[in-house]
């Protein structure tokens, strides 16, 4: 795919999507009006770019279901110009753009593009879960992958779209046969999947034999937890797209560092497997209170964070301090303020 336009600054730039981390950024909002936060969420994608965490807009994370077109647009403009305000021109910016049809998802990848996203990422509508065959799905991400003007990023995630739980063959099959298909992110947690994914695509063969429409964006394997990093990256994966990136995003990035090293250097190893435990312990109980507890613990340690967007209720103030308080966050907060420079409290 040729240089897209940037819908922000009007300067046709091509970025590469790279192996590494990703964050679903969450959405914050105004807390008396519930409108778009937008200079905290500016903040935030820079401080994550800085530590190495590439940014995805408007993700389940980002509350995604709970925004108009109009602030996902502004969303994706924001984190553009505060990457490129912060002099980071060449991170680029994914955004959500799966909805509940065929149509609108492919509009929204269109509104994406303008607005000045690199990539977008497009998860199967739930709704209707049940009369969606195998060949319905098939031919899903066939069209949208046909007709967005970006690259698209198939998103798995069984919890968020009805129980839909598209296998190894159907992925690697959409890979072969969809050019501007440019990776798969798996909230299954099936790191079985990942393998038998990782060793089609991931082969110098396959990029050979099926090229893809941007050269920019090769066809990525990104889990959707934190837990399997090590493992994943000694299969070929590339990375992961993930929410606790908000909460520590040097000690994510570091674990994928280390991960990377370790195939080249087994001596890094246990270093990459320790720090893997911690991160893996954190992921676990921080995942079980989902994306209020995630706010809540941005709110702690950055000063934003805020609450849901209703009707999801925010986490309860005794649920918050008990998992500020848990071990495997305290253990996590100090391995993160060590990472990032900062004396640990």
């Amino acid at each position: 795919m040729a240089a897209h336009t940037n819908g922000v600054n009007g300067a046709a730039h091509a970025r590469a999507l790279t192996p590494g981390i990703y964050a679903p950024i969450p959405t914050f909002f105004k807390p008396e009006t519930e409108d778009l936060d937008l200079d905290a969420f500016a903040g935030h994608v820079v401080r994550l770019a800085k530590a190495n965490v590439r940014p995805l807009v408007a993700g389940s994370m980002g509350e995604a279901v709970h925004l108009t077109h109009a602030e996902r647009a502004s969303l994706i403009s924001t984190a553009r110009r505060a990457l490129d305000a912060a002099g980071l021109p060449d991170v680029p910016v994914i955004a959500g753009t799966g909805t509940g049809s065929t149509r609108e998802t492919v509009e929204l990848c269109h509104e994406a593009a303008a607005a000045g996203a690199d990539f977008v990422i497009v998860i199967a509508s739930g709704y209707f879960a049940g009369a969606l065959s195998r060949d319905a799905l098939r031919a899903y991400f066939v069209e949208v992958a046909e007709k967005s003007p970006l690259p698209v990023i198939i998103y798995n995630f069984p919890g968020a779209s009805g129980g839909i739980d598209l296998d190894s063959d159907l992925i690697t099959e959409l890979a072969e046969q969809c050019p501007n298909l440019c990776g798969v992110k798996l909230t299954c947690g099936n790191v079985g999947k990942l393998t038998r994914i990782c060793a089609t695509v991931s082969e110098k063969s396959f990029a050979a034999s099926h090229p893809r429409k941007n050269p920019k964006a090769p066809f990525l394997v990104l889990g959707g937890f934190a837990d399997f990093i090590v493992p994943s990256t000694f299969v070929n994966g590339h990375g992961a797209i993930i929410g606790l990136a908000n909460v520590a995003p040097h000690a994510c990035a570091k674990l994928f560092e280390l991960s990377v090293a370790s195939v080249a250097d087994p001596s890094r190893l246990p270093e990459a497997q320790r720090l893997q435990g911690v991160v893996a312990r954190g992921d676990f109980t921080i995942a079980k209170t989902s994306i209020a507890g995630t706010k809540d613990l941005v709110e702690r340690l950055y000063g934003y964070g805020g609450l849901p967007r209703k009707p999801l209720p925010p986490i309860s103030a005794k649920a918050a301090q008990a998992l500020w308080d848990h071990p495997h966050v305290r253990e996590l907060v100090a391995v993160e303020r060590e990472l990032s420079g900062k004396v640990a409290q």
